[in-house]
């Protein structure tokens, strides 16, 4: 199991890399993280979803995702309280004080879907959340040291020197568990190092004789991290690049924004988000509006912050926009939630570019989807995840097929568009096509779009080749036999 000092120190991406790095050692393995905490889900073969994170992680270890390996996955509607998925659906929304008396309930769930998931495994490669020094937080804990216990899962411990002070956090952690935690950790690792790793020589013996773990290496900065799908709201940034500019409004219950990652890497494209507080900026080529965890709350916030107008005066400059998933319900006449989904029953008027309606219903839409792009033929593969049903007059102005049906819907001009299906964006064919139908100059769009999948592939075997020449791999993998002390 991989716990970190400190949130952020790089977890997710260790996970992956030590799943490559296993996989293209033979070894039959699966990544696995009892509690997430994310609104960039992923829907698995078996019909569920999990983070995003493990499913990327699933990628590296050459298998499906499956909702096993991400048993409870909050996802955070409001400043105090989340939707609790739990074995891939829904189990309740709860606020933070209610889940923290609640999450001792969801172990027997977490521990039946590590089983089951170990069961046919060499190796399972297991996520922490946060970090094992929030001891405030460790009765009934699921996430860290609750889990390892109860699974008999040795741990390491990872630190981020980037953020500096990386002995007091990996000292610090040791001095602030109790032992029986303590024992669970046989080794630490240093993440993101900048520069001469043998300046921190010293560093890691003081580590290793201030805690007694075992030093298991020191891992350079990844440089090529920003090309691998991103599942923390914070690791979201502008990337300048080719000419066409797509202007991105940073929502703030933005879900499942991995339809930003291909764009960002074709060099035929600049995407820049925009924070709050900053007005959308007038030479955009293509205004992309998210999906959102709460569309009610966060067309609310897109007004405050001017947006509405800023979209307006885009679009009589002749611009275009796109909405995917809560981005499209935005744009439609009206958004109806008779039920309360996202608050008091309550029907709002979206921004007015499409004409259509949205009606949120309780029951989520969670599908893998082929589609064909109407215009011009190309393939693509995406998934749907959703509350509420759009319709109206643009909808028979659909732009993708599925199996047949339209799907989305597009103004009579085409220039405004939306639709459901998120992940379109990484079939090159589809993504070419799509900017050349929204204004990219020149004829060679096709043939400069670069192929999103294999540069996936390429940087994970390019990151576990990183962690193959930088961590102690045959060490890591002696210490990962069961603890039999932690079945209780």
């Amino acid at each position: 199991m991989i716990q970190g000092a400190g949130s952020n120190v790089g977890k997710s991406l260790l996970v992956a890399g030590l799943a490559r790095a296993c996989l293209r050692r033979g070894l039959n393995v699966a990544p696995f993280k009892p509690q997430n905490m994310s609104n960039n889900a992923a829907v698995t073969a078996d019909g569920g979803e999990i983070g995003r994170a493990q499913a990327l992680q699933a990628r590296a270890a050459g298998i499906a995702p499956l909702i096993d390996m991400n048993p409870v996955l909050l996802k955070p509607e409001s400043e105090t309280g989340a939707q609790v998925i739990l074995q891939g659906r829904r189990f309740a929304t709860l606020k933070a004080r209610d889940y923290g008396k609640r999450k001792g309930e969801l172990m027997p769930k977490v521990l039946e879907s590590f089983h089951r998931l170990a069961a046919d495994r060499d190796l399972v490669i297991v996520e922490g959340a946060g970090s094992p020094a929030e001891v405030n937080l460790r009765a009934g804990d699921i996430a860290n040291m609750g889990f390892a216990r109860a699974a008999g899962v040795p741990v390491v411990l990872a630190g981020d020197i980037d953020r500096g002070g990386v002995i007091a956090q990996l000292v610090g952690t040791h001095a602030v568990l109790d032992p029986a935690d303590r024992a669970m950790i046989r080794g630490f690792l240093i993440n993101k190092f900048r520069g001469d790793v043998s300046l921190f020589d010293e560093g890691m013996q003081i580590i290793a004789a201030r805690t007694g773990w075992a030093p298991l290496g020191i891992l350079p900065w990844f440089p090529d991290a920003w090309r691998l799908p991103a599942e923390d709201v914070m690791e979201i940034t502008s990337r300048p690049g080719g000419p066409f500019r797509i202007v991105v409004p940073r929502l703030n219950r933005i879900a499942n924004f991995d339809d930003l990652d291909p764009l960002s890497t074709d060099p035929q494209v600049s995407v820049e988000i925009v924070p709050p507080g900053r007005p959308l900026p007038g030479n955009a080529d293509l205004v992309l509006i998210p999906g959102s965890k709460a569309t009610i709350a966060d067309l609310a916030h897109a007004r405050a912050q001017g947006w509405d107008v800023d979209l307006a005066a885009h679009v009589r400059r002749g611009g275009r926009v796109l909405g995917i998933c809560g981005g499209y319900q935005m744009l439609g006449q009206w958004i109806d939630d008779p039920e309360g989904l996202e608050g008091p029953p309550s029907r709002v008027p979206g921004l007015g570019l499409l004409d259509v309606e949205t009606v949120l219903q309780p029951e989520k839409r969670l599908a893998l989807t082929h589609a064909v792009y109407s215009a011009s033929g190309d393939t693509v593969r995406g998934y749907e995840i959703h509350l509420g049903r759009t319709d109206g007059p643009d909808c028979a102005r659909a732009w993708l097929s599925i199996g047949g049906r339209g799907e989305g819907a597009a103004s009579a001009d085409g220039r405004i568009r939306g639709c459901y299906l998120h992940g379109l964006f990484s079939a090159d064919g589809f993504r070419a096509a799509f900017l050349r139908d929204m204004g990219l100059q020149g004829g060679e769009a096709r043939a400069m779009a670069s192929g999103y999948e294999d540069g996936v592939e390429e940087t994970l075997d390019r990151l576990a080749a990183h962690v193959e020449a930088h961590l102690d791999l045959d060490r890591v993998l002696a210490l990962s036999a069961p603890i039999a002390q932690g079945l209780r």
